[in-house]
């Protein structure tokens, strides 16, 4: 049977997978209104604001991987209702997460010219860079805190509170936005300088908000501070064993990132401009996507941990053709954006051209990602096998995409289109991996056990 005839699977994935969508929406919305209003300023602030954004891409993914991570270890202990188990994986993540923003916060304060060289050698970027760059850099420690706390709930499939926080997150960034960038009701017109402490502001709250719900509002983990303090010693080796593959994954993702940005930041600030609209647009129009994945990681690894792997082949078979379905949607809605682009943004005929070239590369990229993503990331991470996913990773970024990217960019000047094409053709590349990984069940690892049974630590 291919496709599951339990209602309550559907049920069950709905519940997890809308409210995840729905927060990647508000998320990504304000970074699409930081997009939009700050292109008012200009190319050239836009441009800043893009190369500003490089180093947080990084630790968000650092975050991610930790929270992944988390994840992986904390639903399985959640399927066998182990809450001390839980706890003390949140514990270890919470700790490291916040030394992670501590340490960057540093490194931003002793060097901020030598981290934006990093990005771009144009001296009218750095110099608008920097007026961003000196305020958001505040902002890394409350990120970190409030990302870790929102991925605990969602170990406990507690994931509404990240929606709602989202939304507050919003109505906040996007006001403060209109007022400080141009100077409205009173205030002084800062320009790019304005977006910053509006996003400032914004991750300060989010972060009170999270910890006063995780303290008085929640009833399954009951998180306390004494759990973060003395937990996670007890866990500490198995994170590290299961989850360092992860965290390691998502940070050298991070640092993928990273790369693409400095390889697009050598082709010129129109470049710059069009990959930052697009990027905003394919986050925005693939938030089904990802919180699809999000929740099949919760549901794969809650099944796991509960060892009913009956139920769980089911749900993979099924899982693998709505995959497809939604890549094939999310592709067609990203395509139909070519066509608001200009009613949105203020672009020069160039750029306008560039960011619909590049519109179109990420429509069909997307129904890779939709599959081979949720697949290895919700399916075969969050089934055990941590180890698999970064090394995949690893031998297709940095063994064909930077490599090839690079070539195209400054060996044979290729045009923007045809690099960015370069640089995400990864998604296509994984499917053919993921089919055969997931489909032959050798990925169940029940990471709660001390011991791995012979049949199930396989492959």
């Amino acid at each position: 049977m291919l496709m599951v005839r339990d209602k309550a699977f559907y049920r069950l994935l709905l519940r997890l997978a809308l409210p995840l969508a729905l927060q990647n929406v508000i998320t990504y919305s304000v970074g699409l209104a930081d997009n939009i209003m700050v292109g008012r300023l200009g190319e050239l602030a836009l441009s800043g604001a893009y190369v500003s954004n490089q180093l947080q891409n990084l630790l968000h993914m650092l975050v991610m991987g930790l929270s992944a991570a988390m994840l992986v270890l904390g639903t399985q202990f959640w399927g066998k209702r182990d809450i001390a188990g839980v706890k003390s994986v949140v514990a270890i993540a919470l700790k490291f997460g916040f030394a992670a923003g501590l340490l960057l916060f540093i490194v931003t304060l002793l060097t901020p010219s030598g981290v934006l060289g990093l990005f771009t050698d144009d001296a009218a970027v750095k110099t608008e860079a920097m007026r961003y760059f000196s305020i958001i850099r505040y902002t890394y420690i409350f990120f970190c805190v409030t990302q870790v706390l929102i991925a605990s709930m969602r170990c406990v499939e507690t994931v509404r509170i990240g929606m709602v926080l989202s939304l507050m997150t919003f109505a906040v960034n996007v006001s403060l936005n209109y007022i400080l960038i141009f100077g409205k009701l009173g205030a002084p017109a800062l320009g790019l300088r304005g977006a910053a402490i509006a996003t400032l502001a914004a991750r300060v709250l989010e972060a009170v908000i999270m910890m006063v719900y995780v303290r008085l509002v929640d009833k399954k983990l009951m998180l306390r501070l004494r759990d973060i303090l003395r937990g996670g010693r007890d866990l500490l080796g198995r994170f590290f064993r299961y989850g360092f593959p992860v965290i390691l994954g998502d940070i050298f993702w991070g640092i993928n990132l990273a790369v693409q940005g400095a390889i697009m930041g050598r082709l010129g600030a129109t470049a710059l401009a069009s990959v930052s609209i697009a990027n905003v647009i394919f986050s925005i129009m693939g938030v089904v996507v990802y919180g699809t994945a999000g929740a099949t990681a919760i549901i794969v690894g809650k099944t796991v941990g509960a060892g009913d792997i009956t139920r769980l082949r089911a749900y993979v078979k099924t899982l693998q053709v709505i995959f497809v379905i939604i890549g094939v949607i999310s592709g067609v809605a990203i395509y139909m954006t070519r066509y608001l682009v200009p009613l949105i943004y203020d672009l020069e005929p160039e750029t306008l051209a560039m960011v619909r070239s590049f519109i179109l590369v990420l429509s069909v990229m997307v129904v890779g990602t939709a599959y081979q993503m949720s697949s290895l990331t919700g399916i075969v991470r969050a089934g055990g096998a941590t180890h698999f996913v970064l090394v995949n990773d690893l031998i297709h970024i940095w063994g064909f995409v930077i490599p090839a990217a690079s070539l195209a960019a400054f060996v044979f000047h290729a045009p923007p289109v045809v690099v960015f094409a370069l640089l995400k053709s990864d998604q296509l590349l994984k499917c053919i991996v993921a089919v055969i990984k997931v489909n032959r069940f050798r990925w169940v690892r029940n990471l709660t056990l001390d011991k791995q049974p012979a049949k199930a630590a396989a492959g």
